[in-house]
């Protein structure tokens, strides 16, 4: 059993040792997608993950996968792409069209997680200050991109998309750039998958994570991402 949060009180999460193993993470339902709950939930190594028609769904899995800035992997292939430069990187300029492409359908997944619920409630983290977006546009279109919360020097990193061949990657690795140069610890990937691994992220120990946010957050501001806050030149 896990327990049941209650909206009417100020978030307070079990402790995350609590969480269960199968489903592996799941900590606590109920409470409320409102930035306050978010954004603790974030400090204490937990996140909101659930389906249409399930009550809110709070997991903190156990090993946690991670990108430390810096010790991305960047294909040869892509590594060319970037060099072209045929594409052009902006942030913040479309976050409620890419949380949309996100939550759009996929023809290796039945449904999605980004909810109705979940996408009001980043773009009101993003109105705050602390959810951003990272686009891929060519020719003027928006062909890629992801989004995430940036607390301290954590980004937690939530979807991406791609409607053009490594449209997605060039975003991220934009944003791995963009983590390394401004002082970021960590790149917080949430659980492992094949397609995170061929980036660079590991799983590291939950208790490392967490232990972690305690210093990484610390200082933690929300504020505007300028639009060409992830240009890098990849021609070296």
């Amino acid at each position: 059993m896990i327990p049941c949060l209650n909206p009417e009180h100020p978030p307070a999460f079990p402790p995350v040792t609590r969480a269960l193993r199968d489903p592996a993470g799941l900590l606590a339902a109920g409470g409320l997608l409102e930035p306050e709950w978010i954004l603790a939930a974030y400090r204490a190594g937990i996140f909101p993950w659930f389906s249409e028609g399930d009550p809110i769904l709070w997991w903190s899995p156990d090993p946690r996968m991670v990108l430390r800035p810096g010790e991305e992997r960047i294909s040869a292939s892509l590594r060319k792409t970037l060099r072209r430069g045929h594409y052009e990187v902006r942030c913040d300029t479309a976050f409620r069209q890419v949380i949309d492409a996100c939550a759009a359908p996929r023809s290796y997944a039945d449904g999605t997680w980004i909810v109705a619920d979940m996408q009001e409630a980043y773009c009101h983290l993003h109105e705050l200050g602390w959810a951003h977006s990272v686009e891929t546009w060519i020719d003027g279109e928006l062909v890629g991109g992801l989004y995430g919360v940036a607390m301290g020097r954590v980004f937690c990193g939530e979807s991406m998309f791609h409607r053009a061949t490594d449209a997605s990657k060039i975003a991220f690795a934009h944003l791995a750039r963009l983590l390394a140069r401004e002082g970021f610890a960590i790149l917080d990937c949430q659980m492992n998958t094949t397609h995170l691994a061929s980036l660079g992220a590991a799983e590291i120990p939950r208790h490392a994570y967490v232990a972690g946010l305690k210093e990484w957050t610390r200082d933690a501001v929300p504020g505007t991402w300028p639009a060409d806050f992830a240009q890098a030149d990849w021609r070296s």
